[in-house]
């Protein structure tokens, strides 16, 4: 039976590095800032990121940003997840730090709402101290005494654990349901392909297209492209973000052409 361990407000399964202690901190022996002038400048930036975001909320501040919820910042941190790709496919180092940075706002923002609330409220300190919590029991072949061959186990690992600490019956629970349609498909399939049973009723399911309407004729195609792009590697929703850009572009320079 697994062990629950109480960790930042949360509950991780024990095993993992959540109780291990200074000893996880430290990644294992490797030589890591511990606390002193060091740990202080480290951490010095976010410190200030959260001193500004509290005065920004707090009476006397930003009547915009006093007034935002969860729900009404949700369009940003979709808009500011965009900008971040766009910076990573255009190796635009620059734009880079400073989308990080905007990314890095949201999740400020949310927290600093989610502190002032009447009944379950948390903190950025929680946020973060679940994240570490969940990334050490995650990473046991780091931070405790399990060996693996290689990425591949790594993964495979990963998804029993995320699906022991989830409690989750399905290998599709969890995905959402708003992710775009192309990134979505990726996820649905290669959750599929952890069980060749599911993977062959799906090849199945998209065999039996005869009577189908155009629009989910173009849906199963469009499946079937993505399956094909995860069977050579290739992401495809990058792959189309950079043929669409590549596109675009030529269409920007036609446009010129004719304007001139």
């Amino acid at each position: 039976m697994t062990k629950i361990v109480e960790n930042q407000g949360r509950e991780w399964p024990q095993g993992g590095a959540a109780d291990q202690g200074q000893e996880c901190a430290a990644g294992q022996g490797q030589d890591q800032p511990q606390g002193g002038a060091a740990e202080q400048r480290r951490l010095a930036g976010i410190a200030r990121a959260i001193t500004v975001m509290d005065r920004l909320r707090s009476p006397g501040g930003c009547p915009w940003d006093i007034e935002q919820t969860h729900e009404s910042l949700v369009k940003y941190l979709l808009e500011e997840s965009y900008e971040l790709a766009d910076a990573v496919d255009n190796n635009d180092r620059e734009n880079l730090r400073e989308e990080l940075g905007d990314v890095l706002l949201q999740v400020l923002f949310h927290a600093r709402i989610a502190q002032e609330h009447p009944t379950d409220p948390f903190t950025f300190d929680d946020v973060a101290g679940d994240l570490a919590a969940k990334l050490e029991f995650r990473h046991p072949h780091v931070f405790s005494d399990v060996t693996v061959s290689g990425p591949e186990e790594v993964t495979k690992n990963w998804a029993e654990l995320k699906k022991q600490e989830k409690g989750r019956e399905s290998v599709f629970d969890g995905i959402p349901l708003a992710q775009g349609a192309l990134s979505r498909a990726q996820k649905v399939l290669g959750r599929a392909a952890r069980d060749e049973r599911i993977v062959n009723a799906l090849e199945v399911a998209s065999e039996n297209v005869d009577n189908r309407t155009d629009a989910e004729k173009i849906g199963f195609e469009l499946l079937e492209i993505v399956r094909r792009a995860a069977r050579l590697g290739i992401d495809a929703e990058g792959a189309l973000r950079q043929t669409l850009t590549s596109v675009e572009g030529s269409a920007r320079r036609a446009e010129a052409e004719l304007t001139d």
